[in-house]
């Protein structure tokens, strides 16, 4: 069955100058219903990407379609909507009717507001002064903003930056809740444990390149085995001589195999042959963090 792709570019790429990539060679697609995360370091791309997806700015090379349509165009904003870096408001208007204005611009019809402020639990609180709000009310309100027209889209940039523990999970919850259905949402962060919680699948950008796309388990790799003997040192000589040295690693006073868990037994059975003690042996998966900074590591940022 063919799934519909809501983003989609090939060779995307954005130069500044001769000597400044902020986006190379970006091959991205984004399925229609999911939460897909746009993970990388902070200056990798990311919000260079999105401008591009938004026509904010034109790209040096590559294209990309979305919603079908050209970035920037007016069929494609008109099911779109954003929040890209910080959301800027009149100060001395209410949140209701900063989004008027919102609504008013787009041509959209006052009466999604009342919708839109619900969806991000700020009723309560619209008809007072955006200064008097706190900064997850004012993200809040930004994301307010975007679904003001009800999109098929939805484009965040690193929403839950600034804010505190307790903003960043009711920002967190949100996303989740605005991803459900027949929504795309397309979220940028930099924070590994907000895209495991919340998204679908990931790509992972380094210093402008797409390094990786897939669901966070496959990110994340095959599972292996942890084990924790006495004494280390011997039980790792023990388990090269049937796994090859290239398998096993030394992390934290234990060791991590690269091997189908199905070996335990039989791994278990060879230490205690050669009288080491196995005080732990189970399967482990890799953390995200691990696969993040494996293949973000050197690279510099744009």
């Amino acid at each position: 069955m063919s799934v519909e792709l809501l983003v989609e570019t090939k060779g995307l790429t954005k130069r500044y100058g001769s000597r400044v990539i902020a986006v190379d060679d970006l091959d991205m697609a984004i399925r229609r219903g999911e939460v897909y995360g746009f993970l990388g370091p902070n200056g990798a791309g990311k919000t260079t990407t999105l401008r591009m997806l938004l026509g904010l700015i034109r790209p040096t090379s590559g294209t990309a379609r979305v919603l079908g349509q050209a970035p920037g165009s007016s069929a494609s904003l008109a099911r779109v909507g954003s929040l890209v870096e910080s959301p800027a408001f009149y100060p001395y208007l209410s949140g209701r009717d900063n989004l008027r204005v919102v609504a008013r611009y787009a041509g959209v019809d006052s009466a999604r507001i009342a919708a839109a402020l619900d969806q991000v639990e700020l009723t309560g609180r619209a008809g007072d002064k955006f200064k008097t709000y706190s900064l997850g009310m004012k993200q809040r309100l930004g994301v307010a903003a975007a679904l003001v027209k009800d999109p098929e889209l939805l484009i965040l940039d690193e929403p839950t930056n600034g804010l505190d523990p307790s903003g960043m999970a009711d920002m967190r919850s949100l996303i989740r809740r605005l991803g459900q259905g027949e929504r795309t949402v397309l979220l940028s962060s930099h924070l590994l444990g907000e895209v495991q919680q919340i998204c679908d699948r990931a790509g992972v950008i380094a210093s402008g390149k797409l390094v990786a796309e897939g669901t966070v388990q496959e990110l994340r790799g095959e599972i292996g085995l942890l084990v924790r003997a006495e004494p280390i040192e011997q039980a790792r000589q023990q388990i090269e001589r049937i796994l090859g040295a290239e398998h096993v690693h030394l992390l934290d006073g234990a060791l991590r195999l690269d091997t189908d868990p199905d070996q335990a037994a039989a791994i278990n059975r060879y230490l205690i042959e050669a009288g080491v003690e196995v005080s732990e042996l189970r399967p482990q998966e890799r953390s995200l963090e691990e696969v993040f900074l494996q293949l973000t590591e050197g690279g510099e940022t744009s």
